[in-house]
């Protein structure tokens, strides 16, 4: 059994009035335990909207949303339990920090949850060296940490709650470089770790092939493509077509291929590529 399950996932913004907005379309799709999913779409695919349903900000318009076999409105009186063990980290996540000190900021969740307080102070503790927080930053003011710092603390306060699936929007957002290098092996580490469910939305298809294992290609308000990473780069021309930037590797292996070159087009590293172009035997040339 699917730990989650849509089924024929609909979402319309003002629906019977004059602004009513279709932005999610009959989607449907499972998603394993352990799956790590990037999530990709032009501006106003439905990408954001698709993953607030998946914790229950929203209510879909129609379809369903089944966690662990059961539907997560079938009592929308414990919906708040769902947001537990479906945890969502909101893009610029930092804007939301709100408390004294980094510490208390990431013990917020697990004492909603009713912990004890040597469970909250364990759960902040591996949460941080999760983020690589500094056990020295945890107890200063959020707002004297810079910005990679920040966007640290926010995410240590969703994975201290240990949901069963941690949504990411946009996590590298306004995040340098290194940055966001450094954020994005410390999820994919964080990933491993727990072998839970990662699902992760970025406009960067550079930072999903290097992560990811599955693909969700979201394009206005449906669902294009969900498969396997190398499968989803197979079709880059078709994702170019939608207005994806595609990696500039998998570019370059497109064109050889254009110019008759016996190379695959699923990729989207420079070791893939490498790899790739080693293979190929030297033209036959006569003259």
């Amino acid at each position: 059994m699917p730990l989650l399950e849509i089924k024929d996932l609909s979402f319309t913004y003002g629906p019977g009035t004059v602004f009513e907005k279709k932005a999610v379309n009959n989607v449907s799709l499972s998603i394993e335990k352990g799956d790590f999913i990037g999530i990709i779409g032009h501006t106003g695919s439905g990408k954001s909207t698709f993953i607030q349903t998946l914790n229950g900000l929203y209510k879909p318009t129609e379809g369903q949303i089944i966690l662990d076999g059961k539907d997560i409105w079938e009592n929308p009186k414990k919906i708040r339990n769902v947001r537990f063990r479906v945890g969502m980290v909101f893009q610029y996540p930092e804007y939301q920090l709100f408390e004294e000190t980094a510490e208390k900021d990431i013990a917020y969740g697990p004492k909603n949850m009713g912990l004890s307080d040597s469970e909250i102070k364990e759960r902040v503790m591996k949460a941080a060296k999760f983020v690589g927080l500094k056990p020295e930053l945890l107890k200063k003011s959020p707002f004297e940490l810079s910005g990679g710092e920040k966007r640290r603390v926010a995410i240590a306060g969703v994975i201290a709650m240990e949901p069963d699936i941690l949504i990411l929007d946009e996590p590298t957002a306004g995040l340098d470089p290194n940055g966001r290098d450094i954020l994005l092996a410390q999820i994919s580490a964080y990933h491993r770790e727990k072998e839970n469910t990662v699902l992760l939305v970025s406009h960067s298809m550079e930072d999903i092939s290097r992560i990811a294992d599955k693909i969700l290609v979201m394009n206005k308000g449906n669902m294009f493509a969900f498969d396997d990473t190398k499968k989803v780069f197979a079709r880059g021309e078709e994702l170019e077509k939608i207005g994806l930037r595609i990696p500039e590797i998998t570019k370059i292996m497109i064109g050889l291929k254009d110019r008759g070159y016996n190379v695959s087009t699923d990729i989207y590293s420079v070791e893939q590529a490498v790899n790739e172009i080693i293979k190929l035997k030297k033209p036959n040339r006569k003259g």
